[in-house]
């Protein structure tokens, strides 16, 4: 019988030395709990081994350009980041992606919003390549992870947030957002569970 086709792609959210290293601006929230929990080196193998079954994984980067771009102060997060916005910088060291992650990129997307997908080309260079179907790892669960998620959702993708793949402050946020976006997507897998689904598809 011939194996079901699907297009997909691993959306990496945010894995950037700002969200992740305790030097990065997020470093006093996010630094810690990402080193105990172990997500960089899950991710980073999950993204290996997609690549490997030759899906593509696409990152995205918070960055902030001379000017702001599309950046709005409008929370207190975007304000801090406005107030801080050289150290987001297109070319400043905390806009980098981690180096346990460099090289496996297909594309890099920039944007100034919460959500992956907003204020970028992203959506369309998905929809043009067919891809309607996406992986989601990065930082923090229950805000740019969950945002993407649900707006990804809302723009027709059927989104399965990797539940091993992605960390957030707490162990209590990040359980609550899974559960939210157990309800709101097409359900959290973990990664051995995605490699088998493609293992089990042909995703070209």
């Amino acid at each position: 019988m011939a194996s079901r086709r699907i297009r997909a792609a691993v959306l990496a959210v945010h894995w950037q030395v700002n969200m992740v290293r305790p030097e990065g601006f997020f470093g006093p929230m996010l630094g810690d709990p990402v080193a105990r929990s172990g997500v960089v080196a899950r991710a980073s193998a999950f993204h290996r081994a997609a690549r490997e079954r030759e899906v593509p994984v696409v990152f995205t980067r918070f960055i902030v350009p001379i000017g702001e771009g599309e950046l709005v102060r409008n929370t207190g997060i975007m304000r801090s980041i406005g107030a801080a916005q050289t150290e987001f910088r297109p070319n400043a060291p905390g806009s980098q992606l981690i180096p346990e992650m460099t090289g496996q990129a297909r594309e890099i997307f920039d944007t100034q919003k919460l959500s992956a997908l907003a204020g970028s080309r992203l959506p369309g260079w998905l929809t043009e390549r067919g891809i309607g179907t996406l992986f989601l790892t990065g930082v923090a669960t229950n805000l740019a992870v969950e945002q993407t998620a649900r707006h990804a959702t809302d723009l027709g993708f059927q989104v399965h947030p990797v539940a091993d793949c992605v960390t957030a402050m707490t162990p209590e946020a990040h359980r609550t957002s899974l559960a939210n976006l157990e309800l709101v997507t097409a359900g959290c897998r973990t990664a051995a569970a995605v490699l088998e689904l493609i293992r089990g598809t042909r995703t070209g």
